[in-house]
């Protein structure tokens, strides 16, 4: 790759952080331009120290803002030293307020565009989207398709799904590799993660079921799909992929092509936690709308209503474009009982950890 910087949002996210690390591990040369807002400056100075900090410069901006907040002379120089970049930064929350959402996952990718597409040297952007741009899509969903008059469950997915149709306007004149992730957990080694929502709801209900002494509740559809992917596939995946010539203009689900249920992830994760399956069968929508209550909400792990939709959902992601490109790099997605132990133990040895508790 040729002599400049990578321009990455999202440092030092749960996926910013560690693609970081193995970008530059990946390339000796590699120097990273991370933009940051300045209340997050702190913690990602402290990480880059970490990591590399002579490789690795905290540009303070904000990707909400036209021409991302930045002084006149730190923006042309981005302009002229960026040859790749990383677009992660968004507001994943699944409550999120429409305007925030707009703000940050829409704008903030559109202000991103713009730098991009003054690059001249620019290789490639790799954007991250997700695979819930599909919106209430049931069945079979395929990677080039994107808007065929699906609803939406939130505004996460809603400004995703703007977001993405911006970045696709925008390929004649920034060469992009698109990414579709699943829901990610944490390490499928070491399980490590920086927040317990998202599947670990299932263990935090699992966790205070046990310790209340009362039944392991079952909830979820039976035959309904849950897709997770571990935290160290997608960055693999990324860091193999962003060379790839055959990769680039294409969007790649990444994504467990064979998921296991709603019902089989809360058996797995109670037989690794427990050593026993569920016992207590409830009705989804019983269980979504009891969620919007706070003490029940307290007695099932704090899981918010939004979530259970998401068990409940009966859709596939096909990835052929995903396998093709991967398999070339000696890349899969593992299956969830391969890397179930590591997770459910990491979880065991923080579920106390206030630092990794959603807010």
């Amino acid at each position: 790759m040729p002599s400049g910087v990578i321009f990455f949002t999202g440092f030092p996210g749960f996926i910013g952080r560690r693609l970081v690390s193995e970008l530059l591990a990946h390339d000796s040369e590699a120097r990273i331009a991370a933009l940051v807002e300045p209340r997050f400056a702190s913690a990602a100075r402290e990480a880059a120290t970490e990591i590399a900090p002579d490789r690795i410069e905290i540009v303070e901006g904000d990707i909400a803002d036209r021409r991302l907040g930045l002084a006149d002379d730190v923006y042309e120089r981005l302009v002229a030293e960026t040859i790749s970049a990383y677009h992660l930064a968004a507001i994943y929350n699944l409550a999120v307020p429409l305007e925030i959402a707009q703000r940050v996952n829409v704008d903030g990718t559109g202000n991103v565009l713009e730098l991009c597409a003054r690059c001249e040297r620019l290789t490639r952007l790799n954007y991250v989207s997700t695979a819930y741009v599909a919106g209430d899509r049931h069945g079979v969903v395929y990677e080039h398709e994107l808007a065929l008059g699906q609803g939406f469950k939130n505004h996460y997915e809603s400004t995703k799904f703007q977001a993405e149709l911006w970045v696709r306007g925008m390929m004649d004149k920034v060469p992009t590799t698109i990414y579709r992730p699943a829901i990610v957990v944490g390490d499928s080694k070491t399980g490590e993660t920086q927040k317990f929502d998202g599947p670990y709801y299932f263990l935090r209900t699992i966790a205070r079921s046990v310790q209340q002494r009362i039944p392991i509740p079952q909830f979820g559809r039976a035959a309904a799909p849950f897709n997770c992917v571990p935290l160290d596939f997608i960055v693999d995946a990324m860091v193999a992929v962003a060379d790839d010539p055959e990769a680039l203009g294409k969007t790649l689900h990444l994504v467990d092509p064979e998921p296991v249920t709603a019902a089989e992830v809360a058996r797995i994760f109670s037989r690794e936690y427990a050593h026993r399956d569920p016992q207590l069968r409830l009705p989804p929508a019983l269980v979504e709308n009891a969620l919007r209550i706070k003490a029940v909400r307290d007695l099932y792990g704090g899981a918010p209503h939004e979530a259970i939709r998401y068990l409940n959902h009966p859709v596939r992601f096909d990835t052929r474009n995903a396998t093709d490109v991967l398999s070339r790099h000696g890349l899969r997605c593992p299956r969830l009982e391969e890397y179930a132990g590591p997770v459910v133990q990491f979880f065991k040895a923080h579920e106390h950890d206030p630092a990794l508790m959603p807010a």
